[in-house]
């Protein structure tokens, strides 16, 4: 199924590609490697879900800020490429949780960014390398932020 049917299915819609918030490229491409830009759980460039997971934000709502990162990263390589059709896989998560002190759960947030790539994608294309961890701040006070690489077909 294609990835835009796919979305609709879902009932998701991208958002509007996220404002910058410093000096960088959303998408740098290196080959046919893409590069996305760490992007936060934001909307309308204010931060959406705040706060430290395991303290005073849930588990749910860390992993639905993780989902709001992934949308907003393919919205970046939708405006980059055009066309998210031409998307060949996914490469690489990195994932960064702003966590309460004793939270551990990292990768249970960030898998809710694996499932959505893995639903939109399919296994084979949707399913890449990863990383979660945990840091004490991150910018505006976001809980999730997240990178990717996507390889371009050729």
């Amino acid at each position: 199924m294609d990835i835009y049917e796919k979305l609709k299915e879902m009932g998701l819609t991208l958002p509007g590609r996220p404002a910058k918030g410093g000096i960088y490229q959303p998408v740098v491409q290196a080959g046919n490697l893409l590069y996305v830009s760490g992007q936060g759980a934001t909307r309308d460039g204010a931060a959406v879900v705040t706060g430290y997971v395991g303290g005073d934000v849930t588990v749910e709502e860390g992993r639905e800020a993780a989902r709001l990162c992934t949308l907003n990263a393919l919205s970046c390589l939708e405006a980059y490429t055009g066309d998210l059709r031409r998307v060949r896989r996914l490469i690489k998560t990195l994932g960064f949780v702003q966590s309460a002190p004793g939270f551990h759960g990292q990768p249970g947030v960030i898998d809710a960014a694996s499932e959505l790539l893995c639903q939109l994608f399919g296994e084979e294309r949707g399913v890449g390398a990863r990383s979660a961890v945990s840091c004490n701040e991150l910018p505006g006070s976001t809980s999730v932020e997240i990178e990717f690489i996507f390889e371009l077909e050729a």
